[in-house]
């Protein structure tokens, strides 16, 4: 089959079993919904366009309360508006999809650009400790599948999960095998059997954070929902330590789903001169430019990351096996050929300044944000120029010596 990005997302919302889409209209995700809305109601599902960007998240949130796994679409300025609800979601434990279409910023920026400007804000961009799970699709065809894989996550985890596509996923065009549907991908049926008197609505499992799911409907299943402070009832509670307990649970449930990840494959040698790390669009790309060099006898090797929170253990020990590692991103950075511009204030490319803080690893980054897509030659010139530069530096370093 031969479709967009945002076709193949809307597709993947059916196939995943989601049956309720809250959106808002907002550049470059609109055209998603706008499929969706067409398809989803053959499906028994509705897409549900509210009033402004917060009451679609809002309104998602309470569809999942209700026992559905909903989502919400939109984009970078989007998904600024939703903030407080997605810190909603993530203290009330209720599962959440939402897909952010990036473009470029800041503001309304670049409606119709591409950029991949929006992983520190899918992080960090909340109040407080906000633990949730961010991955990137990489291809269009990873559209469709990453949508099935984020519903699973988030009703498993009880958690939000944020789905970065971006403008070049969504209005490029390939061609990919017809999925065939599986019927593990839809949700299980809503668990509608009583639930036990002693039972409680947050009812941590000390080692993982996890905890059941009331459902309203379940006999002694009412409680409270509130995005304040709780207890294991739900109840709003203020006494020492109770917030400590809610947030080293929710935390743990990040780390028992980063137990499950597997570490990403190399394109290439395990050891070498230089490695390559992008994420979400720019695989493809990436990907040409190390195989051109890797004809001219170039040690370059790439890796690319689907989860970017968490990440995969043994991204380390592939990073300590070459000289370099440098990540290669559309978002923005400081070059070092400005005059300003030095060790001490430089400020690096999203997934770079990810890495270097998790790692404590000196880790370079190559970006722009010209708005367009990254092309596999500007990848290729930029990685012959550093490695003859580098070269250059250590015979001067031999000759000095």
């Amino acid at each position: 089959m031969v479709t967009n990005g945002n076709v193949t997302l809307a597709l993947g919302v059916v196939a995943s079993g989601m049956e309720v889409c809250a959106m808002y209209p907002i550049t470059p995700a609109t055209s998603a919904s706008h499929y969706l809305s067409q398809i989803l109601a053959d499906a028994g599902g509705i897409v549900h366009q509210a009033e402004d960007e917060i009451a679609a998240c809002a309104f998602a949130i309470g569809a999942s309360y209700a026992g559905k796994c909903a989502l919400t679409i939109t984009s970078g300025p989007g998904m600024a508006l939703k903030t407080e609800l997605m810190a909603l979601a993530v203290m009330a434990e209720i599962p959440l999809v939402l897909v952010d279409v990036q473009r470029g910023g800041p503001s309304t920026g670049l409606p119709t650009k591409v950029e991949q400007g929006d992983l520190l804000a899918a992080i960090f961009g909340s109040p407080g400790d906000t633990p949730k799970v961010v991955m990137a699709p990489a291809t269009i065809e990873d559209c469709f599948y990453s949508v099935i894989t984020a519903r699973k996550i988030a009703e498993t985890f009880r958690t939000l999960v944020v789905v970065l596509s971006d403008a070049n996923l969504a209005t490029g065009q390939q061609a990919f095998p017809r999925p065939e549907f599986n019927e593990e991908w839809g949700a299980p049926p809503i668990d509608q059997s009583p639930v036990g008197k002693e039972q409680m609505p947050l009812d941590w499992d000390p080692k993982t954070g996890l905890s059941q799911r009331f459902i309203p409907g379940q006999p002694n299943g009412m409680y409270t929902v509130t995005g304040l402070a709780h207890d294991r009832k739900g109840l709003v509670a203020y006494a020492p330590g109770i917030n400590q307990e809610g947030c080293r649970n929710r935390s743990l449930k990040l780390a028992a789903f980063q137990k499950t990840l597997k570490p990403p494959s190399i394109f290439g040698e395990p050891e070498g001169d230089l490695l390559i790390i992008g994420w979400g669009s720019t695989k493809g790309a990436i990907e040409e430019a190390v195989q051109r060099v890797q004809k001219e006898g170039m040690k370059v090797s790439s890796i690319h990351l689907t989860f970017l929170q968490p990440m995969a253990s043994g991204i380390k020990q592939i990073m300590q096996g070459f000289n370099q590692v440098m990540t290669v991103e559309i978002n923005y950075s400081d070059s070092l050929e400005d005059e300003l511009i030095d060790e001490d204030n430089r400020r690096y490319a999203n997934l770079a300044l990810l890495l270097r803080a998790r790692y404590l690893m000196d880790i370079d980054c190559w970006s722009n944000v010209h708005g367009q897509p990254i092309r596999p030659g500007a990848i290729e010139k930029m990685i012959c120029k550093r490695l003859n530069d580098t070269q250059k530096s250590e015979e001067g370093a031999a000759c000095l010596d």
